[in-house]
């Protein structure tokens, strides 16, 4: 059974639904510290030919707490978000045939941090067409004091899985030899460049999947994510 673990992101790249879309089950984290600087409840987006922000607002809180223990500010106004998406992608060319999957997405009226993006996460496979099993960390039975290399070869054996899939970012986190040891395969995802239409402007890569459906036909997308990247 080929597994991988990751943190939540809300609409993050193309890369994060290639390595979905290679495992039989996707294990996403809910008790892990949110980081300020992440990309947990933020990515970036196409306005007018460069990349911009958009983020979620949260709960003035602890920097100590985990994903799970995060809210939304009450703030949040999810409307703006939208008119956001709609500003930076009215006139492009596949904008009707998303905008209602963005809809189910932003309008979820989750004010748990985790809660919201794992929404946004299934909404997204769905609208993709991934089949893969997706669990929460906390719900596996393993030792969830345990940290780095030491909790994903935890949550692999509790899971069953013989490979281990990993973004290619973590390639130097992880040590193939440790993992043979527990007769788990080690491998890394490398996205190859998918390099499309923007407006005619210069092309911006790796920005959100929400910036990929604008632009391409969702057959276009879901052939990319099956197959155009390296296992090393």
């Amino acid at each position: 059974m080929k597994l991988a673990i990751m943190q939540p992101y809300f609409l993050p790249y193309i890369g994060y639904f290639q390595l979905i879309g290679a495992v039989d089950e996707f294990v996403v984290y809910d008790n892990i510290k949110y980081t300020k600087k992440g990309w947990i409840n933020r990515n970036r987006f196409l306005l007018n030919g460069s990349d911009a922000t958009f983020s979620l607002p949260l709960k003035n809180d602890s920097d100590t707490l985990d994903v799970v223990q995060r809210e939304l500010a009450v703030s949040f106004n999810r409307e703006k978000l939208l008119n956001q998406f709609r500003g930076a992608y009215a006139s492009a060319p596949y904008f009707a045939q998303n905008f209602a999957f963005l809809e189910r997405v932003v309008r979820c009226e989750e004010r748990n941090l985790f809660c919201y993006i794992q929404h946004s996460i299934l909404e997204t496979c769905k609208h993709l067409g991934l089949k893969t099993r997706i669990c929460i960390s906390s719900e596996i039975p393993v030792d969830h004091d345990l940290k780095a290399q030491d909790k994903v070869l935890a949550l692999c054996l509790a899971r069953g899985a013989d490979t281990y899939i990993n973004s290619i970012g973590g390639i130097e986190l992880y040590s193939p030899s440790v993992f043979r040891t527990q007769g788990i395969a080690l491998n890394f995802l490398r996205p190859k460049p998918f390099v499309y239409s923007q407006f005619g402007a210069p092309f911006v890569p790796w920005l959100s999947i929400v910036d990929v459906l604008m632009f391409n036909p969702i057959e276009t997308v879901a052939a990319y994510i099956s197959g155009n990247y390296d296992l090393i």
